[in-house]
């Protein structure tokens, strides 16, 4: 089994099971009962715990705070063919079927992991599932992980105190991975406040709470270990990684300071083994409060979409095209029909910000665009061919099948050795009737095949593959093996340190810069 992935649901016929992994980690979210006593929970003494400082020696007064605001969320699953392997006490090395099924093939088919047997299917008489929550409003509202309820026919919700009580699903982000859940208690719960995570810094100390294993309402202690981590899970990875313990059963389960307020939500961890080696991951705060305001006016959410294939600009894309610095978002292919095409973004185009909004990096510009209600009219700033100009865009809807942003990496067959560009290590060859048929390139298609690539020059180490086919040389297409060894040799005598080359590898577009050769 690969050592990382998303939490997931284990389904386990007639028994309790665990909740959702990033390998096999799964995390749970726990509230607190408010504000009440949290004024001595910071001390200016310092006293070490265990090999962690804690206020006043302890942090049995934030626990206390908290504490009663976490909960358990039980699912009941609809009875389903389970296919049977090694792995795991129902047979599925992953735990069953579950929503995370296909970013686990994706994200590591490339990684070795061997595929599942697939004897004859077996029907669960039933699947339930086990993970955490927290309250964050009196009357019942309950935030947790979305693979924590996804695809369930009945919710409980389980208190601190003990007390058991059917719950609502309000609303829903996959996206986000966050559910709210709404129960009704016929009293005032005890509620959790939401923290700042933007000033969380690495080495900050945090409390993990949830239901490990289904064994009751649990506490770890660790630091924040990382900020900005990115998981490959959807499109607003921005996880803190933390070291605090974190298990099956704790997906959704709050992530808190030394004062008692939620930072984080717990929900997936790295384990070579299927238990926590301390490296956890949990949705910080100030991302998911905006999200689950919205759910709770009931729901899913709509992002906005352009329509774009983006890359980042590094020193030699920046370079190449005559931008002081690196950074914001390349387009290296605009969708037909997508609203960029629609505003007239051209492939080459560097998006620098968006609705007043500074894009240091694709990153920056997927989740701006995202949080932008589709139909909304926006104003990109892009520069084009050496200059800055600014486009309206009216903002698409991004539905599950699309991506605000993307990237691509495919193969290529490999050609014949052709006419070599100079200094960067490339042989080309024109595109002709023949390698057009070999190929598979449509009539349209224009500019030089790649035949060879010299594995001690630079166009080898910027990734340029025999197969490649070059449509465009420092931002200018071309048609021909002889224009492309033109174009770079013109940009090499300009002056510039490196060559932008838009490669077509398969179906997805990307620009390759290639520093020059020494000599």
């Amino acid at each position: 089994m690969s050592p990382l992935g998303i939490l997931r649901r284990h389904r386990v016929a007639a028994l309790l099971g665990a909740a959702l992994i990033i390998s096999p980690a799964v995390v749970s979210l726990a509230q607190n009962a408010g504000n009440g006593g949290l004024s001595n929970v910071v001390a200016t003494t310092q006293t070490p715990v265990a090999g962690i400082t804690a206020p006043n020696g302890s942090f049995a007064p934030t626990v206390a705070a908290t504490k009663p605001a976490v909960v358990t969320v039980t699912t009941v699953m609809k009875a389903q063919p389970e296919v049977m392997s090694e792995g795991s006490p129902d047979g599925s090395p992953f735990g069953g079927n579950s929503p995370f099924d296909d970013y686990f093939h994706q994200f590591f088919g490339d990684q070795g992991m061997p595929a599942p047997k697939t004897p004859p299917q077996q029907q669960s008489p039933r699947a339930e599932a086990l993970g955490s929550g927290f309250i964050v409003s009196a009357d019942g509202t309950i935030v947790t992980n979305n693979h924590v309820v996804d695809g369930a026919t009945s919710i409980k919700v389980t208190l601190d105190d003990g007390t058991e009580l059917p719950a609502k699903l309000v609303g829903h982000d996959a996206k986000n991975d966050l559910a709210v859940l709404k129960i009704k208690a016929n009293k005032a719960l005890p509620t959790i406040k939401w923290g700042d995570s933007d000033k969380l810094m690495t080495g900050d100390q945090v409390l993990a709470i949830g239901n490990p294993f289904g064994i009751g309402t649990t506490v770890t202690a660790g630091i924040v270990s990382a900020r900005g981590r990115d998981l490959h899970s959807g499109p607003f990875d921005d996880f803190i990684q933390i070291d605090a313990p974190i298990n099956h059963g704790n997906s959704g389960g709050p992530l808190v300071d030394v004062s008692g307020n939620v930072v984080g939500i717990n929900t997936a961890i790295y384990s070579p083994n299927g238990g926590s080696v301390g490296v956890g991951f949990a949705i910080p705060s100030d991302q998911a409060e905006k999200v689950v305001a919205k759910l709770m006016k009931g729901g899913d959410i709509e992002y906005g979409y352009l329509g774009v294939e983006i890359q980042p600009v590094t020193p030699d894309v920046a370079n190449a095209i005559g931008l002081d610095h690196p950074g914001g978002a390349l387009v290296s292919q605009v969708n037909d029909g997508s609203p960029a095409a629609k505003a007239g973004i051209e492939s080459g185009d560097v998006i620098t910000g968006f609705a007043g909004q500074d894009v240091k990096d694709p990153k920056d510009l997927s989740r701006a665009v995202a949080d932008v209600a589709p139909g909304a009219r926006e104003t990109l700033d892009v520069w084009r061919k050496g200059k800055a100009a600014q486009i309206s865009v009216d903002v698409g809807r991004n539905s599950d099948d699309v991506k605000t942003a993307s990237t691509g990496n495919s193969s290529a067959p490999g050609t014949e050795q052709g006419s070599r560009a100079p200094a960067i290590g490339l042989g080309l060859m024109d595109i002709t009737s023949d390698i057009r048929q070999q190929m598979n390139l449509p009539e349209t298609e224009h500019g030089a095949v790649v035949a060879s690539v010299n594995p001690d020059k630079p166009a080898a180490t910027a990734g340029i593959q025999p197969g490649d086919v070059i449509v465009a040389v420092n931002q200018a297409p071309v048609k021909s093996a002889k224009q492309v060894t033109q174009a770079i040799s013109q940009a090499g005598k300009s002056g510039r340190k490196s060559v932008l080359l838009l490669v077509e590898r398969g179906d997805t577009q990307i620009y390759v810069a290639v520093p020059f050769a020494n000599g």
